[in-house]
């Protein structure tokens, strides 16, 4: 999303976002930023803490990505539970529990020490120094979804879940985790900000030009192949949130094609 952030149309939303949080919050707060992969949730989470930095406002921001589990305690779960839940990324490979302490902390004016996951390595990597915060942002992928129905559990929704999960352990074993402490921390994201992305294609694009520059940046990454296979484990509550989250969001950011931001309109 950074090569929008210089249009007016990002601007006008942005300023938007910030005169509606400053009218409606009462502080501390933590604000979700819930978006698919390549949507521009830390891009706009930086924003804004930049911009109310300036306006006084002690504010951070932190990743749901920031909570994953190390290698081992995925490896841990993959022998366990189901292999696919060696990758990083599904409800079920964070410590959801920290990220819970974490929002509670802020909430009652305590100090925090936010973490930081180092994805080079592939580990959780050393805190940021503890800090206390009128407001503290949560970005993320699947944040204020919800579990699923049995039955729409019973349908793969890609070849990924097919053919590595075709008895369905390894879904379901998500959708328990999203019913039991991931349903309690979206409870804390309040207002709860919604980037919805056009479609799963747009996802998809958005998240190879991430690939891109960091090929670019780096000079290593995913190739088309791995990003593809990488994507799938995702598909799924992607699909759901477009079903479920323009009830439950409190703002609702519409991307359009060419990723240019609108405020939508509320009552």
């Amino acid at each position: 999303m950074s090569d929008f952030r210089n249009s007016t149309q990002y601007q006008t939303t942005l300023a938007q976002l910030l005169t509606k949080l400053q009218s409606d919050l009462s502080l501390p707060a933590v604000i979700g930023i819930s978006g698919a992969q390549g949507s521009g949730k830390s891009t706009l989470a930086a924003e804004l803490v930049a911009q109310l930095q300036q306006r006084g406002v002690k504010a951070a921001a932190v990743s749901l990505d920031d909570y994953y589990l190390s290698q081992a305690q995925r490896k841990l779960l993959a022998d366990q539970v189901h292999p696919l839940l060696k990758q990083r990324g599904v409800p079920g490979t964070h410590n959801i529990q920290q990220a819970i302490r974490d929002a509670k902390a802020v909430l009652a004016g305590q100090r925090v020490a936010l973490p930081k996951f180092d994805k080079a390595s592939d580990e959780p990597g050393i805190a940021l120094a503890p800090q206390q915060l009128d407001i503290l942002l949560v970005e993320g992928w699947c944040l204020g979804v919800a579990a699923q129905t049995a039955a729409e559990l019973a349908v793969p929704v890609n070849t990924l879940e097919a053919i590595e999960d075709n008895d369905g352990r390894w879904r379901h074993y998500v959708n328990s985790k999203l019913a039991g402490h991931y349903a309690d921390y979206w409870q804390l994201l309040k207002p709860l900000i919604w980037l919805k992305a056009p479609d799963w294609h747009s996802v998809c694009r958005w998240r190879a030009q991430q690939e891109q520059q960091l090929w670019q940046q780096r000079g290593n990454g995913m190739t088309e192949t791995e990003l593809t296979r990488f994507m799938l484990p995702y598909q799924r509550l992607t699909l759901a949130s477009w079903h479920q989250l323009a009830a439950v969001a409190d703002i609702t950011v519409l991307l359009d094609l060419q990723h240019q931001p609108r405020l939508l309109a509320t009552d």
